[in-house]
Parts: structure tokens; C-alpha cells; sequence
């Protein structure tokens, strides 16, 4: 098995900026994917709902909606989908019958996932909610 070196040629904050990465912390990175659990959710087989919150969501953390695709299981079944971005990705999986959503929001640029994520948790109603975070792409300096 061969050992691959990646190099990123990626040497100061200027660079960084015009290649969309995020500096934040002393750290330089591609962006943020935000992993979010939510239980005991409301609205989880409403179709008309889930895309306007997926729409808000990508406008209220400043992302540009490129294409928004969604399927509805069966009516009053689960929904699964992804808004994709020129920033990323916003993702929906539900289960109505659990009262349980997986998302994950994955942000480059300028935008702040993390109003998107205050807004989905504000849509949903969920009782229980866990979200990580991990930094992609981390520019070892």
C-alpha cells in the first residue's frame, strides 16, 4: 500500500479567504460540518415544512441554495434530502414514527452554520438535541 504526502499550498490568511477556507482560532480550515441528532421532533412528515426550513436555514447562516432535492417516503412517512449549496451541503433524514431527524450542515466561506442550525432546532421543536462539530479540511501549521 503506498503512503500518499498531501501538500496544501494554502500560506496565508489572504489565500485562505480566496479559496473559501475559514480562518478562525489561529486555525485555517475548508469549513465547519455540524452533526445534528433531534428527537421528539414536530413536523418530521411535513414535506411543504421541511423544504421552506431547509430554505430559511441556508438563507439565515448567509449560503446560496444552488439545487434543493426532497422525497417523501410515502405520505406521513419519513423524508429525506439535501439542499446543496455553493458553500456545501444542508442534509435532512427523518423518521416521524421515532420523532427523530439526522442533519448535518457542512459550511464554507463567509457563512455561519450555526444560525442554521439555531433555526432548524427552533423549526423542529425537538426535546433532545446533540450536535458535534468537526472542522474539514485543517491546514496543519
Amino acid at each position: 500500500m503506498t503512503q500518499h504526502t498531501w501538500q496544501c499550498y494554502i500560506d496565508t490568511e489572504k489565500q485562505a479567504k480566496d479559496n473559501l477556507f475559514i480562518v478562525q482560532n489561529g486555525k485555517i480550515f475548508a469549513g465547519k460540518h455540524l452533526i445534528i441528532d433531534l428527537w421528539s421532533c414536530q413536523q418530521l412528515d411535513n414535506l411543504t415544512f421541511i423544504e421552506q426550513t431547509l430554505r430559511d436555514a441556508t438563507d439565515i447562516a448567509g449560503a446560496t441554495l444552488l439545487h434543493l432535492h426532497l422525497h417523501h417516503f410515502t405520505p406521513n412517512g419519513g423524508v429525506s434530502g439535501i439542499a446543496v449549496l455553493a458553500e456545501s451541503h444542508i442534509s435532512i433524514h427523518t423518521w416521524p414514527e421515532r420523532g427523530y431527524a439526522a442533519l448535518d450542515v457542512f459550511m464554507c466561506g463567509d457563512t455561519q452554520p450555526e444560525k442554521a442550525v439555531e433555526l432548524l432546532t427552533k423549526r423542529f421543536q425537538p426535546e433532545h438535541t446533540e450536535i458535534r462539530t468537526h472542522l474539514r479540511g485543517v491546514i496543519k501549521n
